[in-house]
C-alpha cells in the first residue's frame, strides 16, 4: 500500500498537526526543505499517529529516519535559494523570480507565514540569469516576486527595484522586452517611475495590487495606500505614457464591506482605467485578522465579484476595440498563431508566424476577446 502523500512547500507552513490527521498525510515538508534531495529519503515515520517535529534538516537527521514534519522556521530564512532565481511557462517569455516573501501583514493574507520575510536575489545573479535566458532564445523577461517592489532592502547597499531594472537593461543589451509582474503602487519610486514612463524596452503594462477602492476597507486590510493614491499614480503614469495598460487585483466582499464601500471599489475600475482585472471573492484564511472580522454572506460576495468582473470585461472590450486599426509590436507565442502586444493585449494571427519573433502587426479586427492581425512583418 502506498504511503499517504505529503504537504509540500507553502501549504506546509500554516498547516497544523490537526491537518495531518484530517488529510492523512505522511509528511509535511517546508519550502526550503522541499528542494533538498535528502528530505525525500525513506524511511518515513511509521504511522500518522507518530507526530515528530523538528525545525531543521540537521536536527531531523536528514540522512536517517524522516520525521513527519520537516519545516524550518521560515521567518528565520534570509537567503535566496537557487530555485528562486528563475521559472518558466510554456510561452515565448520567461519568468525571472527576483524576490520572495513579504514584510507586510495585510489582514487577509496568509502568504508571509508560508513564504517568510522578504528576500531578494542579488542583482549580479539576476543579470547573469537574464543573460542565460536571452541566450536560450527568450525575447521577453517578466520580473516576478511575492512583493517585487520591495526588492533590495535586505541586500548590501539596499538597491531598489528601479536600480535592478537599470542593471538588467544595461547588462543585457540584447533583451528587447522587460515586463514587471504585480507591483505595489505605493512603492513606485521616482527611478522606477521614470523607467516605466520613458524606457522603450520596459513594457507599457502594469498590474497593480490595489485590492479595494474604499478607504475604510483599505485601512481594515492594512494596505499602505489610499484610494486617492491609487488614482493619482495611474493618472501620472498615463500622462507620462498614454499607451500603458493597467491591471489590478480587487477583492470582492471583504469583511465589513457594505454596499457603499463596494460601490467605491466598483468605481475604481473606471477611475483607474483597469483593463486587466483580476477579481477575487473574499475567502477567509484561518489565522488571519480578517477571518475574525464580521463576514459578508457568501451570496453577496459572489454577486459583487460578478459585478466587478462585468465592469472589468466591459472596460477591457472598449480598450481592445480602440486598438483596431493600430500597429502593435507583438511577441509571437510558441504556437505561432498568437502573441501579446507590448501592452499585453492578446493577438491572433491569420497565418502561422515564427515562434518567439517580435513582429509589427496591423490590427484589423477583434474576435472573442483577442485582436486579429492580418498582416505582419
Amino acid at each position: 500500500m502506498l504511503p499517504p502523500p505529503s504537504f509540500p512547500g507553502c501549504r506546509s507552513r500554516p498547516v497544523s498537526y490537526t491537518h495531518l490527521d484530517v488529510y492523512k498525510r505522511q509528511a509535511v515538508i517546508g519550502n526550503r526543505e522541499k528542494m533538498a534531495a535528502a528530505t525525500y529519503r525513506p524511511p518515513f515515520a511509521s504511522s500518522v499517529g507518530e507526530k515528530r517535529f523538528s525545525t531543521t534538516l540537521e536536527a531531523n537527521g536528514a540522512f536517517g529516519a524522516m520525521p513527519e514534519v520537516r519545516v524550518a522556521d521560515i521567518m528565520a530564512v534570509r537567503d535566496t535559494a537557487p530555485h528562486m532565481a528563475s521559472a518558466f511557462a510554456d510561452h515565448a517569455r520567461a519568468f525571472l523570480e527576483v524576490q520572495n516573501g513579504c514584510d507586510h501583514r495585510c489582514t487577509f493574507c496568509i502568504i508571509p507565514y508560508g513564504r517568510g520575510n522578504s528576500r531578494s536575489v542579488p542583482a549580479g545573479a539576476v543579470v547573469e540569469k537574464a543573460k542565460e535566458l536571452v541566450a536560450a532564445g527568450y525575447r521577453e523577461i517578466v520580473l516576478t516576486g511575492v512583493d517585487v517592489t520591495s526588492y533590495g532592502p535586505d541586500l548590501p547597499g539596499s538597491p531598489s527595484l528601479g536600480l535592478l531594472v537599470e542593471r538588467i537593461l544595461t547588462g543585457v543589451p540584447d533583451l528587447p522586452r522587460l515586463r514587471l509582474s504585480s507591483i505595489d503602487s505605493v512603492e513606485i519610486d521616482d527611478r522606477l517611475f521614470d523607467l516605466i514612463a520613458h524606457e522603450p524596452r520596459m513594457m507599457p503594462h502594469l498590474h497593480l495590487s490595489l485590492q479595494a477602492g474604499d478607504d475604510m476597507i483599505l485601512k481594515r486590510m492594512k494596505r499602505r495606500h489610499s484610494r486617492a493614491d491609487a488614482v493619482r499614480i495611474v493618472d501620472r503614469l498615463l500622462a507620462a505614457r498614454p499607451d500603458i495598460s493597467i491591471g489590478a487585483d480587487i477583492i470582492a466582499g471583504f469583511p465589513t464591506e457594505d454596499e457603499a464601500m463596494f460601490e467605491n471599489s466598483l468605481a475604481l475600475v473606471s477611475d483607474c482605467r483597469i483593463v486587466h482585472g483580476h477579481i477575487f471573492p473574499y475567502s477567509p484564511r484561518t489565522g488571519t485578522p480578517a477571518a475574525r472580522m464580521p463576514q459578508v454572506d457568501r451570496a453577496t460576495i459572489k454577486a459583487r465579484a460578478a459585478r466587478l468582473r462585468a465592469a472589468c470585461e466591459a472596460r477591457r472590450a472598449d480598450w481592445l476595440a480602440s486598438l483596431v486599426g493600430t500597429r502593435q509590436s507583438v511577441l509571437v507565442e510558441r504556437s505561432g498563431l498568437s502573441g501579446h502586444a507590448e501592452n499585453f493585449a492578446p493577438v491572433r494571427f491569420a497565418t502561422p508566424q515564427t515562434p518567439s519573433a517580435i513582429l509589427h502587426a496591423t490590427i484589423t479586427g477583434l474576435e472573442n476577446g483577442a485582436l486579429i492581425a492580418q498582416e505582419a512583418q
